[in-house]
């Protein structure tokens, strides 16, 4: 994304239709929407039975709203004219996209700039469905939807303007200047920004009932756990590739160093759980992977294959250590998005300032010959995206949740919220002493006879299916 404001320099017209690059942006647009059911299944596996629907359909909400509100009036604060100094952009100069359903070349040479709206509106949409898994079980479905309208609205919206839109990291902004960070695909826009969200979201919510207690707690769909990690994979090439908006060289490495970053990160996790555990599990490497595609999302088209490799093993190493601190600390994330996406896209994003090739935008990166210039940058931009995704997540949760309530009831989340929220199930059988009894979804429960057979029985029950 680090060329959406792209210089055309060349003779040919930025206004004329180039169909190459026009079909491949809707192409990759496509692949980045797909992410975000992606993110669905690797969300839904990962949580217990009873809240399997509820946590896909929080993804599937924050398509329904941030789509809408990008259109409105979030594609305006990100990339619209320059107001309050760059701090955001005009959310009233295209309301609506208004003016710009037949404009060309306005944010990249030959790009139709319906398909640079949205493909960005599907980086909007993947961003807040991340912060949903860090609340994971205990969120009620209508404060999630009104929680992704005003994040994406405060929070993603002016960060994406700080950072891609020209706005205050920009030539034109009040400290653009000074800072030259790189950021090629969302490692401070999309993954510390959600990460972050995730991590105070968890703060004002508090902890799962039985969190750490409950040895329930725990995956129940592996399968669509590596389904998720899949599609997500899958998608994450048209994520990178396609933000340098054009299908150049400068794609084909991101979309090179993309696969090699995830390779290596599946192998630093399962290394690392090899060597602590004992095993190697399909759920590390689903998870290392998902870590390396975060860690190289920053830095995909400004390194090299080498530093792409190493970037992402280091991401897969340290993000499978970082997801046991929440335990020492006590602090229910339930999916992980703070160790895999806060840790990740940090990790990324100060990553350029070692492994950065030299360009026409950098010096390079310590390795490259190029000291710690670029070092500076990345971390001032970081810990700017870090305190104010942090501060307006915290009043945004703290306002809903005082206010309308945003968890649900100790009952609620006892029974399933699956039930509770949408009145649906996703499995409608329950094994219990080998053979399968209906779940009735008005009551979230096992009907009476199966809970009296089950105790009748004086033989263990074995085969449960675990909720």
């Amino acid at each position: 994304m680090y060329s959406a404001v792209l210089a055309v320099t060349m003779d040919v017209d930025p206004q004329a239709l180039d169909p190459g690059a026009t079909a491949w942006m809707l192409a990759a647009s496509a692949l980045v929407l797909l992410m975000t059911p992606g993110l669905a299944f690797f969300y839904g596996g990962l949580v217990r039975m009873k809240s399997v629907l509820n946590i896909m359909m929080m993804s599937f909400g924050a398509m329904g709203v941030v789509a809408v509100v990008w259109a409105l009036w979030g594609y305006g604060i990100a990339f619209g004219p320059d107001s309050l100094n760059g701090f955001v952009g005009d959310p009233f100069a295209n309301f609506g996209l208004s003016g710009l359903t037949s404009s060309i070349g306005s944010k990249a040479a030959g790009l139709p700039d319906m398909v640079f709206i949205g493909f960005q509106a599907t980086f909007a949409i993947i961003t807040v469905a991340l912060i949903s898994g860090a609340v994971a079980e205990r969120v009620k479905f209508g404060a999630w939807l009104l929680f992704a309208a005003l994040w994406v609205t405060l929070v993603y919206a002016p960060i994406a303007h700080w950072v891609w839109g020209g706005g205050l990291f920009g030539s034109t902004g009040i400290i653009g200047s000074k800072i030259s960070a790189l950021d090629f695909a969302g490692g401070t826009v999309v993954h510390m920004n959600a990460g972050m969200a995730g991590l105070m979201l968890a703060v004002v919510l508090g902890k799962r009932l039985g969190f750490m207690k409950d040895p329930n707690i725990r995956p129940h769909n592996l399968p669509f756990v590596m389904l998720g990690a899949g599609l997500l994979w899958f998608g994450w090439f048209g994520f990178n590739a396609g933000s340098e908006l054009a299908a150049d060289a400068t794609a084909a490495l991101a979309w090179t160093n993309t696969l090699l970053a995830t390779s290596a990160a599946l192998l630093g996790w399962l290394l690392v759980e090899r060597f602590r555990d004992g095993h190697a599990t399909s759920l590390g490497a689903a998870s290392g992977a998902v870590a390396g595609l975060v860690a190289v999302t920053p830095a995909c088209g400004f390194v090299d294959p080498i530093g792409a490799i190493l970037i992402g093993t280091v991401a897969g190493a340290v993000c499978a250590l970082a997801v046991g601190l929440k335990f020492r600390i006590g602090l229910d994330d339930s999916l992980d998005v703070v160790a895999v996406h806060f840790v990740g896209g940090l990790w990324g994003t100060l990553s350029l300032g070692f492994f950065a090739v030299p360009s026409a935008k950098t010096e390079g990166g310590l390795f490259y010959g190029g000291g710690l210039a670029q070092f500076w940058p990345q971390l001032l931009t970081a810990l700017i995206v870090t305190v104010w995704s942090a501060v307006m997540t915290t009043l945004i949760g703290f306002a809903i949740h005082k206010t309308i309530g945003m968890r649900v009831s100790e009952a609620d989340e006892l029974s399933g919220i699956d039930v509770t929220e949408h009145a649906e199930t996703a499995y409608e059988v329950l094994m219990v002493g080998g053979s399968f009894h209906p779940v009735d979804p008005r009551a979230g429960s096992v009907p009476d006879e199966t809970a009296e057979a089950r105790r009748e029985s004086s033989e263990p029950v074995r085969g449960t299916v675990r909720r």
